[in-house]
């Protein structure tokens, strides 16, 4: 007992924002966290500040909880380290966080597959019309299936992947497996052996993918650059045809312009992992169109993805308590 209490006392303090299932750290990987450190949360520690503000070394932020502000900030004298779960991290003011000398971190590399499997489900259930399927399927007063009720082939379909970082190079490699044609737009291009791996062809201007793709997917970071990267003119250098997949961050589209779009006609369809704001307020058009697929940002929301999020954000978080190079450190730009 007095072995352990002494471990505990050893243990670095972070700050997470509440023990919950929904906005918050879940009790089993809470209970993978004490392995490691010592638990505060917010509102033990708004209740205790003078206790906790030099105990406290990382903020672990999970599902953009707590949000990390000046306030904050000058409260926690000894912070080392923002530790986010998820690749993204625009939701941190990372220049107010780096000007208070503290690291930030992210987890790269493990949510890949899985952004990419949401991408690939996204696209087959708008195709096929999956969520009108099932409503006629499950409604009360069905007697029969309707005669005619036509998808489109994503079999052989050419599809156009703006971003082709880990995750998009994830879904060239699963869409290749559909036969598929692949394009792609980035701001540096792969190697050649890269793109004859998956039978991609490099777009140097967003304005051809645009034009030739059944199917485009985003995949980009959100950064000032691809902020509305997605506005009325590309859409409607789109086919009428086509879809629009959306698994990287909801800004990344001006969404007035793709409501127009829709309502339309000028494409097909939309299928929106992310939206701006998350959830959308409840009377958005977005919420009321036919032709759109919505899901609420669970791109990397499976069990095995989230634990290895919640490893590599120990990982993280130890190295930076005991003063080691940040395996994901996030630099300043």
């Amino acid at each position: 007992m007095i072995e352990s209490l002494q471990m505990m006392s050893n243990r670095a303090y972070i700050l997470a924002s509440k023990l919950s299932e929904t906005r918050g750290i879940p009790q089993r990987y809470a209970e993978i966290i004490k392995k490691h450190f010592n638990i505060t949360y917010m509102e033990e520690f708004l209740r205790n500040e003078e206790e906790f503000r030099n105990k406290i070394q990382v903020l672990f932020v999970w599902e953009y909880c707590p949000t990390v502000d000046e306030k904050l900030l000058k409260s926690l004298p000894l912070l080392k380290a923002v530790v986010n779960c998820g690749v993204g991290v625009d939701h941190l003011d990372l220049p107010l966080i780096f000007s208070f000398g503290v690291k930030v971190t992210n987890t790269p590399h493990v949510v890949d597959a899985a952004t990419a499997d949401i991408g690939m489900a996204l696209m087959l259930a708008s195709a096929r019309n999956i969520l009108e399927g099932h409503r006629i399927a499950t409604k009360i007063d069905t007697k029969i299936y309707p005669i005619k009720w036509n998808g489109v082939e994503v079999t052989g379909a050419t599809l156009g992947i703006i971003g082709m970082g880990r995750i998009g190079y994830k879904v060239a490699q699963r869409a290749r497996g559909f036969d598929m044609k692949i394009l792609y737009h980035n701001r540096n291009r792969r190697v050649e052996e890269e793109e004859r791996l998956v039978g991609a062809r490099y777009c140097a201007k967003i304005d051809s993918l645009l034009q030739e793709s059944d199917f485009v997917m985003l995949v980009v970071n959100l950064t000032p650059q691809t902020h509305k990267l997605i506005g009325e003119r590309e859409l409607c250098l789109m086919k009428s045809t086509a879809t629009l997949v959306n698994i990287s961050r909801g800004a990344v589209i001006d969404q007035d312009a793709l409501v127009q779009a829709l309502q339309k006609g000028y494409i097909r369809a939309a299928a929106l992992d992310v939206t701006d704001p998350e959830p959308l307020p409840r009377d958005h058009p977005l919420l009321h169109l036919p032709n759109i697929t919505l899901t609420p940002h669970i791109g990397t929301a499976t069990d095995q993805t989230n634990i290895n999020m919640l490893e590599r954000m120990i990982e993280n978080a130890l190295a930076a308590t005991r003063g080691l190079p940040v395996p994901d450190e996030v630099l300043p730009s």
